[in-house]
């Protein structure tokens, strides 16, 4: 039905079908066709089913009581009940199908696909038009990403540097602190006009400490001294800086990232334990080879 999956629109006001889906019908030895223009009948069934399948889910939740689950393989579990119960009612017809149909004698296709993706200097890549971060040691460098349904994979040098949820439609990103702040700390000047600024607070404590450092002091300054923390949260523990943070918040005395390492140098809740150095006594030594040279003698005797 000239569907946008499979089909994309020309200059010429026509339709042609996409490469991707071009090499999907290829690989089963199928034919790509569409239906003859205003022939909506000579449609198939798989459309109509769509919707059904989606009312049925839906009464399902609702016998359920609630769209809640542990995980995502819960729902998984969870969905492929429901569908086999949906199939069971067209097993006979399926099986009649069956008898029509010729052996598939290919081999499976991958479950990724494969693109080469070059990290800019913000430590970013751009994937299906949407913005991910990766680790700094990789700007300047060209990575093989793989696009599975729900995650992305990075490679470098053969091995993976990273797997990360994957970004459902266009113009979104995920941005994790760690990765962009060995370089921003280098240029805090960036911080104001950085475009994903919001990522850069891990949680509500970093936002406050932000605000607070602002009140303080000019805003350039104010900047460097953040991304002077939040690189400190990136090297040391995220959960101990954020103790500091409230402490520091509380008593209304934060200025400076030196006031926070203060606070970890001990680690918060550690006190430094002071052992004098041991000294070996040879003579010890000694004793235990006479105590064996005695037991040994008495289990001869």
């Amino acid at each position: 039905d000239n569907s946008t999956a499979a089909t994309h629109s020309l200059t010429t006001g026509k339709r042609e079908f996409n490469d991707d889906y071009l090499k999907f019908v290829k690989h089963f030895g199928m034919h790509a066709r569409t239906i003859a223009v205003g022939r909506k009948e000579q449609n198939g069934d798989v459309e109509s089913l769509n919707g059904a399948l989606k009312r049925r889910i839906k009464q399902h939740l609702l016998l359920r009581g609630s769209s809640d689950f542990e995980s995502v393989e819960a729902y998984e579990a969870w969905l492929h009940q429901v569908l086999e119960k949906a199939n069971s009612l067209r097993t006979k017809r399926f099986e009649e199908e069956k008898t029509a149909m010729k052996p598939l004698k290919v081999s499976r296709l991958p479950e990724f696909i494969e693109e080469d993706h070059r990290v800019s200097s913000w430590s970013t890549i751009n994937v299906k038009r949407n913005i991910y971060s990766v680790p700094s040691r990789l700007i300047g460098e060209t990575v093989k990403v793989r696009l599975y349904e729900d995650r992305l994979k990075i490679y470098y040098g053969g091995r993976v540097q990273l797997s990360i949820e994957r970004l459902l439609g266009r113009r979104n990103h995920r941005i994790n602190y760690r990765h962009v702040i060995w370089s921003l700390v280098r240029k805090p000047g960036a911080f104001q006009r950085y475009r994903y600024q919001e990522d850069l607070f891990p949680s509500l404590v970093f936002r406050k400490a932000y605000d607070a450092l602002c009140q303080g002091t000019e805003e350039y300054k104010a900047d460097r001294e953040y991304l002077r923390i939040l690189h400190l949260a990136a090297s040391t523990m995220e959960s101990e800086v954020e103790a500091a943070l409230e402490i520091l918040l509380e008593e209304g005395h934060l200025k400076s990232m030196v006031q926070v390492k203060s606070l970890l140098d001990p680690p918060l809740g550690h006190q430094e334990i002071k052992m004098s150095a041991y000294r070996v006594d040879l003579e010890d030594y000694d004793h235990l080879l006479e105590i064996k040279l005695k037991t040994k003698k008495e289990v001869v005797l």
